[in-house]
């Protein structure tokens, strides 16, 4: 039998309630707010939404000694509720778990046994106080006929930099069905150390450089008080995958960029206690031995394959080491992993959580397979000139397996849903296999929610003549870039449909405000059966 889901049904399910702010309002005016602000201070969270089940989440604060990273406090026992309503009158599962110092608090709860396709309202209570409401839903039934849905994209929120004024937007737009975050939801640099372009909006905490497990907990802590970020958490689940910055910057297998050995301690003790922080902290299913990438079905529309793109790479490289098979950014298993999940999806869609760039990014230089024996006498790696190593750029061999195989298996329908680049692209995936004009998959990146950009890092305002200059560049010698901006920090709306795959891109007027409004920017769009993006006129309505 296969289940339908039409339009309608799927807004009614994005839209059921007018948003967990509104929740949270009530909550406010009731006489257990001020308990609830005091004992639930970092909100609540749900993510990895399975058709019969969802990960939710929260932190209790049972004592005033409790804080986050002080190791300090009681274990106690904290109960969980799942509503079909946000009054509770129906509540349909329901448990407690015990949490402690020894797991900083948190409470992450797999709640099962629940309707496919589903709205529901959940919380937490302690010692008679209860959590915010959080509203989440459940995924389509594997087989399900779905007519359409929206997803909120976003990546790249330094604290220091602004505020998530784009998380606030997402939250109201109440026509969402999951959020993916695509890495490096926090920072953890030092206070100055990465602001906005020398300014330091708002100062982090702790002040120096994260490196210790309360370190690690104490910032994860900073970014889960922050309102806009709570709002979003409680209105909508969440699929995320990290980037660099939850552990360090350039990190790889071995090592990071941003790591010295020795005078930070072992990075060994660092990457476990980041590890640690992240997996208390975040509504984030993990996998055998902590493998954080992983897939999430929604109906016969979508298949999302969440990558990690840090744990298993080989340090990054230049010049035409970036060929070297025996280099990888996915590492062998997750490669394979992701191949024949390509290959044997039954869903229209193939979605790929992405956080590095995949698409090519030549500037100044051809690929030495345009150029032939000359390209390997000047030393040209075999894509074109490398600008970012940390990119898939800097890993080729890993690029082209990976075209590849989607070539060789007639894999239809990927698009590549893309961060960590701080700017805005619609791509077209070419290589050496496909050639310059058939492209095997599409590429959509969503800006920064506040980090640094081009006009940033140049000290200038948005829309430079620089910035233009490096647009047209960048076009001029990359024909697969069908557009790029580069000074605008914001966030994606991603809208599948049987016939196509859309993202609009919304920009800030001003990271640096607590009320910035947002503006749609443009919207880029690829058909069933076609990786050739074609451009929108107007917003999704």
């Amino acid at each position: 039998m296969v289940n339908t889901l039409d339009r309608r049904t799927l807004l009614q399910i994005a839209g059921a309630s007018a948003g967990a702010t509104v929740l949270s309002g009530a909550l406010a005016s009731s006489g257990t707010a001020q308990a609830a602000n005091n004992t639930f201070r970092h909100g609540v969270a749900s993510g990895d939404p399975l058709p019969d089940g969802i990960l939710l989440w929260t932190r209790v604060t049972p004592t005033a000694d409790a804080l986050p990273g002080s190791g300090a406090g009681p274990q106690v026992q904290v109960s969980w509720q799942v509503a079909e309503d946000p009054d509770f009158a129906t509540v349909v599962a329901s448990g407690a778990l015990t949490t402690g110092p020894t797991r900083d608090h948190t409470v992450k709860v797999e709640a099962t046994g629940l309707t496919p396709a589903t709205t529901y309202w959940y919380r937490f209570g302690y010692d008679g106080a209860w959590s915010p409401t959080g509203r989440t839903m459940t995924a389509p039934p594997v087989d399900a006929s779905i007519d359409r849905m929206r997803l909120g994209v976003v990546s790249c929120a330094n604290w220091e930099a602004g505020y998530f004024s784009a998380y606030r937007h997402l939250a109201d737009r109440g026509d969402l069905n999951l959020v993916v975050h695509l890495g490096d939801y926090l920072y953890e640099y030092g206070t100055g150390e990465f602001d906005a372009g020398g300014r330091v909006v708002r100062p982090v905490q702790p002040a120096h450089e994260v490196l210790t497990l309360a370190d690690y907990r104490i910032r994860h802590a900073l970014y889960k008080g922050d309102p806009d970020l709570q709002a979003l958490h409680a209105a909508v689940p969440w699929a995320i995958t990290w980037d660099d910055h939850e552990v360090a910057n350039d990190q790889w297998s071995g090592g990071a960029g941003n790591h010295t050995e020795g005078a930070e301690g072992a990075y060994t003790d660092r990457l476990a206690a980041a590890r640690q922080a992240y997996f208390e902290w975040m509504p984030v299913r993990a996998g055998v031995g902590g493998a954080i990438y992983r897939r999430l079905r929604f109906g016969q529309l979508i298949e999302l394959s969440m990558l990690d793109l840090r744990t298993y790479r080989s340090q990054q490289t230049s010049g035409t080491g970036v060929d070297d098979p025996a280099r990888t950014i996915t590492g062998d298993a997750q490669m394979t992993w992701l191949k024949n999940g390509l290959a044997t999806s039954t869903a229209r869609w193939k979605l790929i959580g992405n956080p590095v760039m995949i698409a090519r990014l030549d500037v100044g230089s051809l690929p030495a397979w345009l150029l032939g024996p000359l390209g390997k006498l000047l030393g040209i790696p075999e894509n074109g000139g490398v600008i970012n190593a940390d990119q898939w750029d800097g890993y080729n061999a890993d690029r082209n397996e990976l075209v590849d195989h989607i070539r060789a298996n007639g894999t239809r329908d990927v698009v590549f849903l893309t961060g960590d680049i701080h700017t805005s692209w619609a791509n077209e995936l070419t290589t050496r296999a496909t050639g310059t004009t058939t492209p095997a998959a599409a590429e959509f990146v969503v800006p920064s929610v506040t980090s640094d950009n081009i006009n940033d890092f140049l000290g200038l305002p948005a829309g430079n003549g620089l910035s233009g200059l490096a647009t047209g560049l960048i076009r001029s010698t990359n024909p697969h870039v069908r557009w790029t901006e580069l000074d605008g920090h914001g966030y994606g709306v991603v809208e599948v449909t049987p016939q196509r795959c859309r993202m609009d891109w919304y920009h800030l007027a001003d990271r640096t405000s607590p009320t910035s409004a947002s503006r749609w920017v443009t919207g880029w769009s690829v058909g069933t059966g076609s990786s050739k993006l074609r451009q929108e006129s107007s917003p999704l309505s």
